[in-house]
């Protein structure tokens, strides 16, 4: 079969990229490899984060009205009175399947000091009627786990409705004087407790581990489509020889002889 004259048969009929397109290839990938290392290095450094805080609240003391800032996870023993008439609740809990509040009540310390206690969860479904709970007259002996007021996300709307809070603010109680600590007692053992339902919201670091390997994975992934395409478009720029078909080559020449030569080599053959 003939070729078609001055088309290479043997070369790709797509274009080759052009310098934009490989500066956007390099570019993508280049940032997905990066975004991935950097990603996976930060939840590895999550993980770390988390076993030292595990440790810390394994580790916390047991204190007995502090006079300093407790840390955090820290179990402490608690005398004094409830102050009923402050008691709030914390919205929107759920407890083994029930939807509830979680009842926060000051107690005075025998020194004077405001100690905010979160006594657990009641249920009360969907009704939004104001919750009311019980709570123990004179002096009771509370024991529970300490945590700190911390940084949260922030919160659209306002944060009390009647009764109900929307997370725990201190200054809810701010025409009580402030609280001897910026946090509150997990109540565990005393009067006055309900059903206890707080627990640390810690991701365990063995999550944050396999989360670094996805990401590491992520990346070196990224990283062999970059070099398999970067290697394509490479050979895809490269200069193609271009290869003439047999049948399109010119006829060689035959040399040509002049009458007096073919003569003489006439000549030649025939003389004794």
């Amino acid at each position: 079969m003939r070729g078609t004259v001055g088309q290479n048969p043997f070369s790709s009929s797509k274009r080759a990229p052009t310098v934009k397109v490989v500066l956007l290839w390099w570019g993508f990938w280049s940032l997905l490899v990066i975004l991935g290392l950097a990603l996976g290095q930060w939840q590895w450094q999550r993980a770390a984060e988390k076993e030292a805080y595990l440790a810390a609240l394994a580790a916390a003391p047991t204190l007995v009205s502090p006079q300093e800032a407790p840390p955090e996870g820290a179990t402490l023993i608690l005398e004094g009175r409830y102050q009923a008439d402050e008691t709030r609740f914390l919205d929107n809990r759920t407890h083994d399947g029930e939807l509830g509040v979680a009842a926060l009540t000051p107690l005075r310390g025998d020194d004077g000091r405001l100690w905010l206690i979160e006594r657990g969860f009641m249920p009360t479904g969907v009704s939004r009627e104001a919750p009311s709970v019980a709570t123990p007259e004179g002096r009771v002996t509370l024991k529970g786990q300490w945590q700190q007021d911390g940084k949260r996300a922030p919160l659209f709307g306002a944060n009390q409705e009647g009764l109900r809070l929307q997370r725990i603010q201190l200054d809810a109680w701010k025409d009580l004087g402030g609280f001897a600590q910026a946090g509150w007692l997990h109540l565990e053992e005393g009067p006055g407790l309900l059903k206890p339902w707080w627990e640390p919201s810690v991701l365990p670091p063995s999550r944050h581990l396999g989360y670094a390997v996805q990401w590491w994975g992520l990346a070196a992934a990224a990283l062999v489509v970059l070099l398999l395409g970067g290697r394509r478009m490479r050979l895809a720029r490269q200069p193609v020889q271009v290869s003439t078909p047999v049948s399109e080559r010119a006829p060689e020449r035959v040399p040509e002889y002049a009458p007096e030569d073919i003569d003489a080599c006439g000549q030649q053959e025939t003389k004794p």
